[in-house]
């Protein structure tokens, strides 16, 4: 991603620490924050096309992701939801369309329901708006598995083997590189056990909540591979029918955006272009 190469990295202040990210171009702001166990260079693909269509791209890590502090104590959806929100606020250029991968549309949902006149539209790519339904005692276990898996020393290297996973169809040219980073990024001190919090915690309950209150425009994009969803087409629907525009990818698992760019990105230049008024994004109807 040429545009990143030569932008300074930027820090949200936060009460517990500092969280990562950049800013390129100019115009209506559009703010993309990715998934659990990932980077902002996930976006490699989609920010040089936003910006030479003229929008203000900020890309951003989530809480102790990236070259942002570690040390916080809560993570998930709603704390990653208060962390947009802050950055927003600090940026002074709202409304944003807030683009969400996997947890972080999830965190855009919230930010949409609780803020409403920050929120011009909003993009989720491999979104994960509710808990996949499971048994009692799946769900007791998860943590324990999570604790498990993410513990050092072979925490990192789990984490990269099933992200590559999760990669399912086809395959980004960087993601061994990519994976690299991730990988080297979990082994810096604190960053895998501030991981581990964030896995444990997750719950997007208040996700499904909060998408009934959304008055904002919905994008929605689901890779027909997606390994996150029991049934892809099945989520698609329910995505539906809470009123999104929603695209399925094939060829593409959770990450359609690096998996598919040359898919996904004219659907979401097509969607902001009707988001727009001229130099401005057209807010919804309360």
């Amino acid at each position: 991603m040429n545009t990143s190469e030569a932008t300074a990295i930027r820090f949200l202040e936060r009460p517990e620490g500092r969280i990562s990210y950049e800013v390129h171009g100019s115009g209506p702001l559009v703010v993309a924050v990715p998934g659990m166990g990932d980077l902002r260079a996930s976006y490699r693909e989609v920010v040089e096309p936003l910006v030479e269509a003229g929008h203000r791209v900020v890309v951003t890590d989530l809480r102790s992701h990236g070259d942002g502090d570690t040390g916080f104590t809560a993570f998930g959806d709603e704390a990653t939801a208060d962390d947009l929100i802050a950055l927003i606020r600090e940026l002074g250029d709202a409304p944003a369309v807030l683009v969400g991968n996997s947890m972080g549309a999830a965190a855009a949902v919230i930010v949409a329901a609780r803020e409403p006149g920050l929120v011009a539209g909003i993009v989720g790519l491999g979104p994960l708006l509710r808990n996949p339904p499971t048994s009692a005692v799946m769900r007791a276990l998860m943590p324990l598995l999570y604790r498990g898996a993410l513990a050092r020393p072979w925490g990192a290297r789990f984490w990269g083997g099933f992200y590559r996973s999760l990669n399912a169809g086809r395959r980004a040219p960087w993601l061994d590189e990519h994976v690299e980073a991730i990988t080297a990024m979990l082994r810096e001190p604190g960053r895998l056990r501030d991981f581990r919090r964030l896995a444990v915690a997750l719950d997007h309950d208040p996700a499904e909540r909060a998408v009934a209150e959304v008055r904002a425009p919905m994008l929605h994009i689901v890779g027909s591979l997606d390994p996150d969803y029991r049934d892809p087409a099945a989520e698609a629907e329910w995505l539906r029918s809470h009123g999104a525009e929603v695209h399925e990818i094939d060829e593409a698992g959770h990450y359609p955006h690096a998996q598919r760019p040359d898919r996904v990105v004219p659907i979401i230049t097509r969607f902001l272009v009707r988001l727009r008024s001229g130099s401005e994004w057209r807010m919804p109807r309360a």
